[in-house]
C-alpha cells in the first residue's frame, strides 16, 4: 500500500491505554510454527486491497511451509491511530508480532527507537534483493547504514486535469507545462471561462496532514532548483542552490532554513488561495476534502487540476464505492514541472512502504520467509497492480505486462527518475508540521510569506534542538 499522508506528530503513542493495545490484537507469542502479521486495515472496510492479497499469500506460505501457520494482526485504525498503536505493540515481547508494515517517512522513528531488526543477513542472501531500485532501498535504511525493511512498491505524484474542463477553457488536450507560471495560468483560465467548477486543488495546512507537505510543498520546494527570475506569488529571488536537498543537508545533518526555494513554495500556495484558484479555504481545511476530491469532484468534473498522487485510481476500482472505469477517458496526466523550467524539467516526490520485522519478534526467521514469498516477481507485480501502486523491482518494471495492466501506470512509473524521498529522520514529523503551519498562515490570509517562513524557521529551530543551518 503506497504511502496516503496524513501522518501527525507521534507522541499521542504515550497517552495510549493498555486497554487500546489489546484492542487491536498483538503479541507474537512463543509459538515457533505460527507467524503473526501486523498491517494497517481501512477503518470503514470500503478498501479490502490489502486484505485479499495477503490472504492470497498466506495460502500460498501455508502450502510452501507445511507446518506453518500465518496469522493476522489487523489494526483497524486511521493512519495516525495506526502509527501509534503499532509502536506501543513494538515496545514488548508480549504485543511484538513477527512482521509489521511500516511507513517510510516514520521508519526512522522505528529504527532510532531500537523496535526494529536490521535485515541485512537476510538481504545479503536474497539474490531477488539486486532488482531492488536504489532509491526504494534507501527509504529504509537507517541513519547507521543498515536497512530495517523491505518496500513493497512506491508512489509518484503529479497533474492530473479533466480534459472536458480543459476544452471549454479552450486549454490543450494534451497539456504539459514547462514551469509554475503555466499552472496558474491554466487554472487562472479555468476560473475565467469555465465558472463553477474549483481551477486547481493544492492540499494546504495542518488538517490535509503530510498530504499538504508532500503532495503540495515538496513537489513545489524539490523543484526550485538553481534558476534565475522572478519567484511565484510574494517572493522573488533564484531559489535554492542547485544539487543540495532543500529541506535537509545531509553534509552538515542539519534542516535547511531561510531559503529563497521555501518562500517561493509559500507563494504558490499563497497565489492559488489569494486568487480564489483553489477551492473554499473553509474546504481546503476540511480533513476529509482529499476523500472528496477523489471520490466527488475529479468524477463527476467539478475540478480543473489536481496535484495528486499515482494511487488515485484505487478509489474508482470495482467494489471500492466510488466505481469511475471512465476516468482514463476523462483525466489527462502531466508532470509537475519544475519552477522556471529549468532541469530536469520535471519534480515528483515518492513515499511508499515496507515489511520489517520488529526487535522483539519471535520468529523473525520465519517473517523473513514470509517476505521472500511476498515478494517474488510475480506477487510484487500482482500486488503493485492490485493498489494501484508503483515498482520498485527493475524486473517488474520492465514487464510490458506490468506496463500494460492500467492506464497511468507507465506515466508515474517514469516519474521516478525525476522523484525525490523525503529526509526520514526522526525529527521529521514535526518538521511536516511546522511547514503545514506556514501553508495555513498563508492560505487562511493570516501570514504573509515572509511572516510564514520566519515562523517556520523559528519552529524548526525549536523542533530539531537548534540542528539548522540557513541557506
Amino acid at each position: 500500500m503506497p504511502v496516503r499522508p496524513t501522518a501527525v506528530l507521534l507522541t499521542a503513542a504515550l497517552t495510549l491505554t493498555a486497554a487500546s493495545l489489546t484492542a487491536c490484537g498483538g503479541g507474537s507469542g512463543s509459538d515457533p510454527d505460527t507467524l503473526k502479521v501486523s498491517f494497517k486495515q481501512s477503518t470503514d472496510n470500503s478498501m479490502k486491497v490489502m486484505d485479499t492479497h495477503l490472504a492470497g499469500i498466506k495460502e500460498q506460505f501455508e502450502k510452501e511451509y507445511p507446518g506453518k501457520k500465518v496469522e493476522f494482526v489487523p489494526i483497524k485504525a486511521a493512519d495516525s491511530e495506526y502509527y501509534t498503536k503499532l509502536q506501543q505493540m513494538l515496545r514488548s515481547p508480549k504485543t511484538a508480532p513477527d512482521l509489521v508494515y511500516e511507513d517510510t517517512f516514520l521508519i526512522n522513528s522505528d529504527i532510532t527507537s531500537g523496535y526494529l531488526t536490521p535485515l541485512d543477513p537476510y538481504l545479503e542472501k536474497w539474490a531477488d534483493w539486486d532488482q531492488f531500485i536504489d532509491t526504494a532501498k534507501a527509504a529504509a535504511r537507517g541513519e547507521d547504514g543498515k536497512t530495517y525493511g523491505v518496500p513493497d512498491g512506491t508512489d509518484t505524484r503529479g497533474l492530473w486535469y479533466d480534459k472536458a474542463i480543459f476544452a471549454k477553457a479552450g486549454l490543450p488536450a494534451d497539456w504539459q507545462p514547462r514551469t509554475w507560471d503555466d499552472v496558474l495560468s491554466a487554472a487562472r483560465t479555468i476560473k475565467d471561462k469555465v465558472p463553477g467548477v474549483t481551477p486547481l486543488n493544492v492540499y494546504t495546512g495542518k488538517p490535509a496532514g503530510e498530504a499538504a507537505t508532500m503532495q503540495t510543498f515538496e513537489m513545489l520546494l524539490y523543484g526550485t532548483g538553481t534558476s534565475t527570475g522572478t519567484g511565484t506569488g510574494t517572493s522573488t529571488g533564484a531559489g535554492r542552490d542547485g544539487g543540495d536537498d532543500p529541506l535537509y543537508d545531509k553534509d552538515s545533518k542539519k534542516w535547511v532554513a531561510g531559503s529563497q526555494g521555501f518562500k517561493d513554495a509559500l507563494g504558490f500556495v499563497e497565489t492559488v488561495y489569494e486568487e480564489g484558484l483553489g477551492p473554499d479555504v473553509s474546504d481546503a481545511l476540511d480533513p476529509n476534502f482529499g476523500t472528496r476530491v477523489r471520490g466527488e469532484l475529479l468524477p463527476e468534473g467539478k475540478l480543473g487540476i489536481a496535484l495528486d498522487g499515482s494511487w488515485l485510481p484505487q478509489d474508482w476500482l470495482p467494489g471500492s464505492g466510488h466505481e469511475w472505469p471512465e476516468w482514463s477517458e476523462k483525466l489527462g496526466l502531466a508532470a509537475m514541472p519544475t519552477q522556471h523550467g529549468q532541469a530536469p524539467g520535471k519534480v515528483s516526490m515518492s513515499g511508499g512502504w515496507t515489511w520489517s520485522i520488529p526487535a522483539e519478534a519471535a520468529n523473525p526467521d520465519l517473517a523473513f520467509d514470509f517476505i521472500r514469498t511476498m515478494q517474488t516477481k510475480a506477487n510484487a507485480q500482482q500486488w503493485y497492480i492490485a493498489n494501484s501502486g508503483i515498482a520498485v523491482r527493475e524486473d517488474v518494471a520492465a514487464d510490458p505486462a506490468y506496463v500494460a495492466a492500467q492506464p497511468g501506470i507507465e506515466f508515474f512509473t517514469e516519474l521516478v527518475s525525476a522523484t525525490h524521498y523525503r529526509p526520514a529522520y526522526p525529527a521529521y514529523p514535526r518538521v511536516s508540521v511546522a511547514i503545514q503551519e506556514a501553508m495555513e498562515g498563508v492560505t487562511t490570509g493570516d501570514l504573509s510569506v515572509a511572516e510564514a517562513a520566519r515562523g517556520y524557521d523559528d519552529t524548526l529551530k525549536d523542533v530539531t534542538d537548534n540542528q539548522v543551518i540557513e541557506k
